[in-house]
């Protein structure tokens, strides 16, 4: 009968996975954001706002793509980090990774606002209301987000392969988002961005998945029988 002990289990793939998936989200997000929606739209001025779409129109297409892109990287780094936190504690990995993906179809429904934009150019107020919309619920959406950063930060503190520290981290990143998307729908025009102060956790796990997290080797777990 053979007795030998299963194969350790390493979290190399997954760290690895979710490590590079989160750099590339980095990347794709902030030029959708940032770049394309920042860059083409003008709070309050609907005409301008339409004017500049229309001028730009495959940079806009580019960043609504680069966003549906973040959607769906989300989904894989939360498949990802379910498979690097469940030998912790599996039910709570799986709730952190459904708040994950619950952020994701938020996120998505939210950029499909701004995908029916360049079909209305000549209809300057509803270019900038679909603007807001999809700012308005991806705001509410990052609440949803800080959710599942608490939960990882959580895990990060009971699990034994990763310092208390990094999730200690993720938890005040994930308090930074709670408190934006709050102040959002508590206090007329909110404009204070805690998640700009507390993202640092974010950094700190993505360091932490590349370095050290593809080194991480499981202890097997050895199950006695008697008889």
């Amino acid at each position: 009968m053979n007795t030998s002990a299963p194969p350790a289990r390493t979290l190399r793939a997954p760290s690895l996975t979710a490590g590079a998936a989160l750099i590339l989200m980095a990347v794709l997000g902030v030029f959708g954001s940032v770049v394309v929606v920042q860059g083409l739209v003008t709070p309050g001025d609907a005409v301008r706002t339409a004017t500049d779409i229309a001028a730009a129109q495959t940079l806009f297409r580019s960043g609504v793509a680069a966003l549906i892109a973040v959607a769906v990287l989300d989904v894989v780094v939360a498949a990802a980090l379910y498979s690097v936190f469940e030998n912790v504690n599996r039910a709570v990995a799986t709730a952190a990774a459904w708040f994950r993906v619950a952020y994701a179809a938020v996120l998505m429904a939210a950029t499909g606002h701004l995908a029916l934009v360049v079909d209305r150019l000549d209809e300057p107020e509803a270019v900038l209301a679909a603007t807001e919309v999809f700012d308005s619920v991806w705001g509410l959406a990052l609440g949803v987000f800080g959710v599942h950063l608490l939960i990882i930060g959580w895990l990060a503190v009971k699990a034994d392969f990763i310092h208390a520290a990094f999730g200690v981290l993720l938890v005040v990143a994930g308090l930074g988002y709670l408190a934006d998307s709050l102040g959002a729908v508590l206090f007329s025009g909110y404009a204070f961005q805690a998640a700009v102060l507390t993202f640092v956790g974010e950094i700190a796990l993505i360091v932490w998945l590349l370095a050290r997290g593809t080194r991480v080797v499981l202890p097997v777990r050895v199950h006695s029988c008697s008889g």
